[in-house]
């Protein structure tokens, strides 16, 4: 190996330490520190190729992606003074990250805690100004946006933005639970009962107003039967009168065989009348052949029947 070569590899190792002394890179899910002998001399939140002085300074990384702080479960009072067991979590991100290092030394944990003790007192402050309705399903989302920027102001201090702050569970204490359980149940309850009332009243008007409905129809049915009834027995008239105008002779002598027909159906009918009553007159002497001619057929047969009776 030549002089001239291993001269060309010494220089060739010098640039190499240099570079990696003088340039550093930035990934987009970090943030950059550069300290000089221990003290903080600048930041990167761009990421890309940055470069520093060599040997003197030293650069430390810190995570820039949203993270997640887990809070342990809390009791809070509302403004109805009942306890209530809240569970809730809040998602952050480094925004100053020199601020960050000094406050909470570039620890995460450090972080967490300070911003789960700043969610925990913003919580506590809204959760009393409220009854437990509006908590559970009322102005949820408001109530949540007013804690975050509450809690988002006060950890700039540290360097953190809070992105998000939610709830994962609320329930009510288990010692009032049951009684709030209770004053549900009979509250459906009642509800129930009222409901099955105004469906009974329902149902009531709907039966009655049915029945006279029926009423109704059965009257104006009635009213049009006797009607047609009427009518009936109007033509009815009309025609015996007809009949009776026409033949006097006749129209009294069909009455009287019809008469003579229902009378004498059985033969169990027993009829006690004097020989000379006006019943039998027609029974008396022969009928005019011309009034017999003139009957038809079946008043003919009904008349021989009748005259056969009154021979035996």
């Amino acid at each position: 190996m030549s002089v001239k070569t291993l001269v060309l590899g010494v220089v060739v190792v010098i640039l190499g330490v240099l570079v990696y002394e003088t340039v550093y890179y930035v990934d987009e899910r970090e943030k950059a520190i550069i300290f000089q002998f221990g003290r903080i001399v600048e930041s990167h939140d761009k990421p890309g190729l940055h470069f520093k002085k060599p040997f003197i300074n030293s650069v430390e990384y810190y995570d820039a992606r949203i993270q997640t702080m887990d809070a342990d479960p809390e009791l809070y009072l509302t403004g109805e003074k009942k306890n209530l067991v809240v569970d809730s979590f809040a998602k952050w991100r480094i925004r100053d990250v020199a601020k960050y290092y000094v406050t909470v030394s570039g620890l995460q944990s450090n972080a967490r805690a300070r911003l789960a003790q700043r969610v925990n007192d913003s919580l506590r402050q809204e959760f009393g100004k409220r009854p437990v309705q509006d908590v559970i399903s009322g102005d949820r989302a408001e109530i949540m946006e007013t804690v975050r920027l509450a809690v988002d102001k006060e950890a700039s201090e540290f360097g953190v933005e809070v992105v998000d702050v939610r709830l994962k569970r609320v329930d009510l204490d288990p010692e009032v639970s049951e009684r709030v359980y209770s004053r549900m149940e009979a509250e459906r309850a009642r509800v129930a009962k009222e409901l099955r009332a105004q469906g009974a009243e329902a149902a009531e008007r709907i039966r009655a107003d049915a029945d006279r409905q029926r009423e109704i129809t059965v009257a104006n049915a009635y009213r049009e039967a006797q009607q047609i009834r009427g009518e009936g027995d109007a033509i009815s008239t009309l025609t015996y009168a007809n009949a009776y105008g026409r033949d006097a002779e006749f129209y009294r002598l069909y009455r009287s065989l019809l008469a003579y027909r229902n009378t004498f159906q059985s033969k169990d009918d027993l009829l006690i009348l004097e020989p000379n009553s006006e019943f039998f007159r027609f029974f008396k002497g022969s009928m005019d052949p011309a009034l017999k001619d003139s009957m038809p057929l079946e008043l003919n047969a009904i008349s021989d029947v009748e005259g056969a009776a009154t021979t035996m």
